[in-house]
């Protein structure tokens, strides 16, 4: 065994201790490592349809690339944390790998840029009612400059995470967080990736709404008001995506808000990211139901592939 061996065992050993594991963990670790493979796999599938079809080349299903890349690297992180997760309950030992801050980092960003992608297509919609005439608003260029901010955004608000030394492993949970408790890290990072996108999600549907009422007070109905109605439409199914989101991550913010004035349940982070990986497999889901143009090229290409197996049976 040469030296860079043993000084790597020598790391390990140093740095794991062994733990005694409850049942439940194993087959809860399999489920999550299930449920964000489904993820990974519906996302890279979604891409797969968008880029290859042509009818999809629009403005609009270029945000739909955003969201889809974000649940993918979401899926990614999320596996490496199940798959580091369980191989540690497997091996009854707690272990804090070199890559443990970096996946817990790579997932705070990611979460805010998911987020933020909504938002993007919320807001491409209001522009188009609120400013029609103003091309440059829904050019590439200007939609291109919104994705690159607000990645730039997600990819710099969970630093001080790292700098504060807020970010650590936590043993029971075999997971690199930021400490739930009430501190200026858990309510920076709930405010910066969570609250803020929800909220301009919020006030776009609120406006849009506003401006529909208003224009049916007009006798006259103008192929603006029939826009502006469809557009609403699809404003609040990301309302309702992002509500979804909101409604199946709801006992991770449970959990969060009694850390502010108690101690947390000891796994609360192992329940809590089972159902952060079910809202992401949900909002997968959802972005097929609410999103049209890929819904139709998916329905498309499997009623073009079930035809080419009738015509070959007979």
């Amino acid at each position: 065994m040469n030296s860079t061996s043993v000084s790597e065992l020598d790391i390990f050993i140093n740095n794991s201790t062994t733990i005694t594991t409850e049942p439940w963990f194993i087959p809860l670790g399999i489920l999550m490592i299930l449920c964000t493979s489904l993820v990974i796999i519906l996302a890279i599938f979604y891409l797969f349809i968008i880029i290859s079809d042509k009818t999809c080349h629009t403005i609009l299903m270029m945000l739909v690339i955003n969201s889809c890349l974000a649940a993918l690297i979401i899926g990614c992180v999320t596996l490496s944390m199940s798959v580091f997760t369980l191989e540690n309950d497997l091996k009854q030992i707690q272990y804090q790998d070199s890559l443990c801050i970096v996946r817990a980092y790579i997932g705070y960003a990611s979460y805010g840029i998911l987020n933020f992608s909504f938002f993007l297509q919320a807001l491409y919609r209001y522009l188009i009612v609120l400013y029609p005439k103003h091309l440059f608003f829904q050019s590439i260029r200007f939609q291109g400059l919104a994705i690159c901010l607000t990645w730039i955004y997600s990819f710099i608000y969970p630093f001080p995470f790292i700098l504060t030394g807020d970010l650590v492993y936590n043993i029971d949970n075999q997971i690199c967080q930021v400490r739930l408790q009430l501190s200026f890290s858990t309510i920076y990072g709930a405010f910066c990736g969570y609250t803020i996108p929800i909220l301009l999600i919020a006030l776009i549907y609120f406006k849009l709404v506003r401006y529909v009422k208003e224009m049916s007070k007009n006798v006259t109905v103008s192929n603006n008001l029939v826009r502006a109605k469809r557009e609403l439409k699809m404003v609040r199914r990301t309302v309702i995506l992002v509500g979804i989101l909101i409604t199946v991550s709801f006992p991770y913010t449970v959990i969060m808000c009694m850390s502010f004035f108690t101690t947390p349940p000891k796994y609360h982070f192992r329940l809590a990211y089972l159902f952060f990986n079910a809202s992401s497999l949900s909002v997968m889901f959802s972005l097929f139901q609410f999103t049209d143009p890929l819904k139709m090229s998916i329905m498309k290409r499997i009623h073009v592939r079930t035809n080419l197996i009738a015509s070959r049976a007979t």
